[in-house]
């Protein structure tokens, strides 16, 4: 049984660039197939689109197990190196995200900061003007109840 990727998960699979492929499906080392304008290569092509073209001819060449298993060896290899590749790049770009989001969070927090105290002076002044009118308050009260007591006496 056959099974087909299309082009882009191939080029997915193998790390190779798409012009690439392309050029192994036309000197036919890659089976491949269009349908309705997809692109369709046969997975059993991976092997030879990873796995250097001398490698295999060595692989096929010898029928000795060891060397198979070390051609193997070697391509599964260089597929976890791909991959290890490709974790750290987007660990890489997963830290520069969190990087960039810690300091946005810091920015927000020092105009917050700074909104705060802004608004604890202007209460601080609205208290003291409130506490002058009320003494003031007071004051004039006082001196209208001292002459309605003058006048009543």
């Amino acid at each position: 049984m056959q099974t087909w990727l299309t082009i882009e998960e191939f080029c997915r699979l193998s790390g190779k660039s798409k012009s690439e492929i392309i050029k192994l499906c036309k000197a036919k080392e890659l089976k491949c197939k269009k349908s309705d304008g997809t692109v369709f290569i046969e997975i059993e092509s991976l092997a030879n689109a990873i796995v250097p073209v001398e490698e295999l001819k060595i692989i096929e060449k010898n029928d000795d197990i060891a060397q198979r298993t070390i051609g193997m060896l070697l391509t599964l290899h260089e597929k976890v190196l791909m991959s290890k590749d490709e974790t750290i790049e987007a660990l890489k770009e997963e830290n520069e995200f969190l990087k960039n989001s810690i300091y946005s969070i810091q920015e927000v927090y020092e105009d917050s900061q700074e909104t705060i105290n802004r608004l604890q002076k202007q209460l601080e002044i609205c208290q003291n003007e409130l506490e002058f009118c009320r003494k003031k308050y007071k004051l004039m009260w006082g001196r209208v109840l001292k002459r309605e007591e003058e006048k009543e006496e």
